[in-house]
């Protein structure tokens, strides 16, 4: 029996795959118009694997030497090439951003290539140059239902505990010793606040805010410890006005203006309330910023929150009676140190709060529970002295 070519192939002897030359055509023609990617980008830096995807999205045409053998004379063999013949490359490999070989590229649904991780459950995949959304580690927390909370830990805990020896110590000397931990307290709370609300670089906010620290301590040590409500409520007032003007005179659209004007005002109010520690009597300084070191220090041991929280206020409150004890305050010191226990702590949980970065924890989470310490400090202070 004779071996004809089978009917409705005949018309494509020798041509090889029918449709390459027009798969060619529209590759060179779409080259023309590819954009060509030189140099290192966020994207090729972060997103290696597509980097990989998008750098063989713009190689040239491969194509293959030789006459593969037609369709007719591959019958009855598969359409594959003849025997000994090279294989053919893919129509459009290289071309229309066909991703490179191990790299499949996602079906007519959107859906990945099997074996390839798929994007997580709430839509959003790695940010590339091609412009798919990305959302910070917090938004991606509330999405999955957690908590956007990771508290500094034990480094920036122990730094808290030596700022507030160091202030318990230079309360015991006077007036003007304990003014150099107090401005390192102050300049740590402006630089903190700004990156935990996330502006950064803010240098003129920050500045500003210290400034009026500064101002707030000048003021008090002029008017002394008598007058020192308002000294440090006056010095809040004008900054806050301050602030107000300088933030009408911004370029910034109303919606920024406002978010700046917040955040300024309340990295001031935070760095000009933390002057209370020099306000406060020396001996109310020695036993709460003591009992802040302490309960910081037991807040951050690897014990569940309610209970790592009811430990740190009993550490405090311990503290408070030791160190009481050497003032002359006694057992009053218990109630000072837990009062000052419990701002320390609301401080602290601040500091935690939104996913903040490495730069946060060793900013405000080292100054925020001693700034917001402050007050108690002064107001318990006079109240049991």
């Amino acid at each position: 029996m004779t071996n004809q070519p089978y009917e409705g192939y005949d018309q494509y002897p020798q041509q090889g795959w029918p449709a390459q030359q027009g798969y060619d055509d529209e590759a060179q023609a779409a080259q023309q118009y590819t954009q060509q990617w030189q140099g290192q980008t966020w994207d090729t830096q972060v997103h290696r694997p597509v980097q990989a995807a998008g750098e063989a999205a713009y190689l040239p045409q491969q194509g293959y030497e030789g006459e593969p053998q037609g369709y007719g004379q591959g019958y009855g063999q598969g359409y594959g090439p003849a025997q000994g013949g090279p294989a053919p490359a893919t129509p459009a490999a290289g071309a229309y951003g066909a991703p490179a070989p191990g790299h499949p590229a996602p079906d007519a649904s959107g859906a990945p290539a099997p074996g390839h991780p798929a994007p997580d459950a709430s839509g959003y995949g790695p940010a590339t140059v091609a412009g798919n959304a990305r959302i910070t580690d917090a938004q991606r927390a509330r999405l999955e239902g957690r908590s956007p909370i990771i508290e500094p830990g034990i480094q920036p805990a122990a730094l808290t505990a030596l700022l507030g020896l160091l202030l318990s110590g230079a309360a015991a000397v006077g007036s003007y010793a304990l003014l150099v931990p107090l401005v390192v307290l102050q300049a740590v709370t402006a630089a903190g606040w700004f990156r935990l609300n996330g502006m950064w670089p803010a240098r003129q906010g920050i500045a500003l805010a210290f400034l009026g620290a500064l101002v707030a301590d000048a003021a008090l040590l002029t008017a002394g410890r008598e007058n020192a409500p308002a000294a440090i409520l006056g010095t809040l007032g004008v900054w806050v006005l301050l602030s107000l003007v300088l933030q009408l005179r911004s370029h910034a659209d109303a919606d920024e203006r406002m978010y700046g004007l917040m955040a300024t005002v309340a990295s001031a109010a935070l760095a000009i309330v933390a002057t209370g520690h020099l306000a406060a009597d020396p001996d109310a300084v020695t036993v709460g910023a003591a009992a802040v070191a302490v309960a910081v220090l037991a807040r951050a041991l690897p014990l569940p929150t309610p209970a790592s929280v009811i430990v740190a206020l009993l550490a405090a409150a311990g503290a408070g009676i030791a160190v009481g004890g050497m003032t002359g305050l006694g057992a009053k010191g218990a109630f000072l140190g837990a009062g000052a226990a419990v701002c320390a702590l609301i401080g602290h949980r601040v500091a935690s709060y939104d996913y903040p970065s490495r730069f946060v924890h060793f900013t405000a989470g080292v100054a925020l529970p001693l700034a917001a310490s402050a007050p108690a400090v002064y107001v318990l202070g006079r109240a049991i002295g």
